[in-house]
């Protein structure tokens, strides 16, 4: 088992021992309720942080546990991420106060005893084990199951489809009057696909910000740092250059600007960004080294965004700075204030090295997925006739 030990950016999250204190009645200050997660969570993304925010939400203290590499082949096939990668990631998540590494891929009430939690979390999808059984069927029996909405629009499934189809369609049809019809998919089920690249467009909204956001303004004596990039499919290396980063000041305040898709794949070419800026926004919100985000931010870091967030830092990896349009260097005026600086996080993992190792194993991958949506087709069609039984001798009983 292993705390988290990071500092949490909401108020009532850290290590549980003060958790919703502020708003909850003295006989609800008297007992924490400890709530349990558990998953894979390969190639951590937004739909993720979210099950994992709802989850919070129901309760004062989060402990999630993650399967190892062996326990998801033997389940579900290879994952894409190491458990060493997928065990950081998960720390990562701000509303997540301890995670318990390589925890048992069927939830048993043993589990959750062992750990005194309450109840179990889980989206409202389907997890199956190798055999076909849900995973979760005993903590259900014993009531001690709870339930939050997915997040439709995105899977680790669906994402490793995207880089195998590496089409560059999705940055190409913004005003085509088609893609426009497909732009409201996201929340409407998971048929909801780009005619174009199969991926579900996400619409952004002010409540989904909100929800993810922090809402902390800088104090008095905050060090204002600023990262500028696309931070594409979030991941380890992401979380690690954050963290270099928020260790640069004893009071950092990090906020991230993320470019615009078409800048994005105007530098680095190819089919990026997989993920539209909306997605990524939520990404990187979920992030506990984050404190703000700029969405669509300026490629060149000008006089006018230090000015306004009044930045005392600027921050780059050891990754390559492309130039600007005009061939200018983007961080020329925080070079020429002094305040730029590069930080080596140690570790070099880019976007770029995720889609190779899809690539390299793209059979692999394919079957796992094909094998996956088959088990949960199979089981979606025996609940619909279940449904569609019950429905029948309920009708036949009220003649």
């Amino acid at each position: 088992m292993i705390k988290n030990g990071h500092h949490a950016t909401t108020e009532g999250e850290g290590d549980g021992s003060n958790a919703g204190t502020t708003a909850c009645s003295p006989e609800k200050r008297k007992r924490i309720v400890r709530v349990w997660c558990d998953g894979c969570y390969d190639m951590v993304h937004y739909g993720h942080s979210n099950q994992l925010r709802q989850a919070k939400a129901m309760g004062d203290y989060l402990i999630v546990g993650v399967h190892t590499d062996g326990e998801i082949s033997r389940h579900k096939g290879p994952p894409v991420f190491t458990q060493a990668e997928r065990y950081k990631m998960v720390r990562a998540i701000k509303w997540v106060d301890e995670i318990v590494e390589g925890a048992p891929y069927v939830t048993t009430l043993e589990t959750l005893d062992k750990y005194n939690c309450d109840f179990c979390v889980h989206g409202d999808d389907i997890t199956l084990t190798v055999d076909g059984k849900d995973t979760y069927e005993e903590v259900k029996k014993s009531g001690r199951y709870r339930e939050c909405k997915r997040t439709q629009g995105v899977s680790t499934t669906d994402l490793v489809g995207r880089m195998l189809l590496m089409t560059k369609a999705h940055h190409s049809n913004i005003d085509n009057s088609e893609y426009q019809r497909h732009t409201d998919n996201f929340g409407k089920g998971p048929k909801g696909h780009s005619p174009w690249t199969g991926v579900s467009q996400f619409l952004q909204t002010s409540q989904k910000i909100i929800q993810f956001a922090s809402g902390k303004e800088p104090q008095p004596g905050d060090t204002i740092i600023y990262v500028a990039g696309a931070f594409d499919l979030f991941h380890i290396g992401h979380v690690d250059f954050l963290e270099t980063v928020y260790k640069q000041s004893d009071k950092p305040y990090v906020i991230v600007g993320l470019h615009f898709d078409q800048e994005v794949n105007r530098y680095k070419g190819k089919n990026y960004p997989i993920m539209n800026v909306h997605e990524r926004t939520l990404s990187v919100l979920a992030c506990r080294y984050v404190s703000e985000v700029v969405i669509g931010a300026p490629y060149a870091v000008g006089r006018d965004l230090l000015d306004h967030f009044k930045v005392d830092l600027v921050c780059h990896g050891k990754t390559e700075v492309f130039p600007d349009k005009d061939g200018s260097d983007p961080y020329a005026e925080a070079k020429r204030r002094g305040i730029f600086r590069t930080v080596d996080s140690g570790n070099g993992l880019t976007t770029d090295d995720i889609v190779q190792r899809i690539i390299k194993n793209r059979l692999q991958f394919e079957a796992r997925n094909q094998k996956k949506e088959a088990k949960e087709m199979a089981v979606i069609q025996a609940m619909k006739l279940r449904e569609e039984e019950k429905s029948q001798e309920q009708a036949q009983a009220a003649l």
